[in-house]
């Protein structure tokens, strides 16, 4: 197996239950690693102390052109904080989690603490399952439509983190969101800025621990090599616009997730709740993919809220279904070591 898609390989029998908490919570964090980030830019670092770990946004690995405010880059983060709790309730231990703990430290985006033992449920068991399995689907859907519950209980789970889902599945409903993500297509490939930024994160070498593989944005494998090259100099807007709406609209169901408010408190609970309805999809053997291209552009945002009939701001834009094709491999993922900031002695047990 590849080096970088060894993160995947967890072994669940080695959690140092009988360790010292600090121990524990570095196990943990191997899970956090798995959440999914715009780009494949796994933008998080993680302080470990005693007892706690600090989560915290690394500006170095912020989207510029297309997440400007770092709205995605908390998403990310957020999401990597659902995965340390579903990690810590399938081993039994307790945890609480502080948002935002230090309004002078912008980077700082969450405290998580563990704390007495609990016992595990089935749904801890479910979901906890789905983090290594969970995987960004970007082929085909076969026309086949949900289970006819799966919508109203991942509204249900994202309404418990603080945020609203909507899933369209009617025709002119998918139909009318395909269009605005075909716009936003075009007018995101006729930026260069757009095109530098993602030519950035394309990998062709797909040994790198970051990044996009050049194949999961329909680029042939005897181009693959220029990929990069490719991207700087030519528009494909069109012909990205023409595939993204065609997966749109023969996609089952679209889904958009979205907040009543719109700041970085509200940016962790859509990750939160974009995490456990990705877990959950999972689990009930869903494959899940983002369209987000129209909620990158202000424009277009709003008229994501109006097709998705809710009042708000839309977060995440995704499509749902079942797999068609060859499932699809994990993304690679840094290595733990690489993100892990030096521990804070100050926080040092008493003796």
């Amino acid at each position: 197996m590849n080096a970088h898609l060894q993160a995947w390989a967890i072994p669940a029998e080695a959690f140092p239950s009988d360790g010292f908490l600090s121990d524990r919570l570095e196990f943990l964090l191997r899970y956090a690693i798995l959440a999914p980030s715009p780009h494949n830019t796994q933008p998080w670092l993680f302080r470990l102390n005693y007892n706690d770990v600090e989560i915290l946004a690394d500006p170095g690995r912020l989207l510029r052109v297309v997440d400007p405010h770092g709205r995605q880059l908390h998403l990310a983060c957020a999401a990597a904080l659902f995965n340390l709790r579903v990690a810590a309730e399938y081993f039994g231990q307790g945890w609480t989690a502080d948002i935002l703990p230090d309004p002078a430290h912008r980077t700082f985006l969450a405290r998580f603490t563990l704390h007495a033992s609990i016992d595990t449920s089935a749904e801890d068991v479910l979901l906890f399952h789905a983090l290594t399995r969970r995987r960004t689907h970007r082929g085909p859907f076969q026309p086949d439509p949900l289970p006819r519950d799966l919508p109203g209980e991942l509204a249900q789970a994202a309404s418990r983190e603080g945020a609203w889902l909507s899933v369209i599945d009617a025709e002119d409903g998918r139909h009318a969101l395909a269009e605005l993500i075909s716009e936003a297509d075009r007018l995101q490939w006729a930026d260069p800025a757009f095109r530098r930024e993602l030519a950035e994160w394309l990998r062709s070498d797909e040994s790198r621990p970051d990044g996009i593989p050049v194949r999961e944005l329909g680029i042939h494998d005897w181009m693959a090599f220029a990929g990069p090259a490719l991207i700087r100099t030519f528009d494909r807007g069109k012909g990205q616009a023409a595939r993204d709406a065609d997966i749109a609209v023969h996609s089952p169901a679209l889904a958009v997730l979205g907040t009543a408010e719109d700041d970085p408190r509200a940016w962790m609970a859509a990750g939160q709740a974009l995490q456990s309805v990705l877990l959950r999809a999972q689990s009930a053997g869903i494959a899940v993919s983002h369209l987000n291209q129209p909620i990158e552009i202000d424009a277009l945002r709003s008229r994501v809220a109006q097709l998705a009939g809710r009042e708000g701001h839309p977060q995440v834009l995704l499509r749902l279904g079942y797999g068609a094709g060859v499932p699809p491999t994990p993304t690679p993922r840094r290595e733990l070591h690489r993100v892990l900031l030096a521990q804070d002695t100050s926080k040092a047990p008493p003796h």
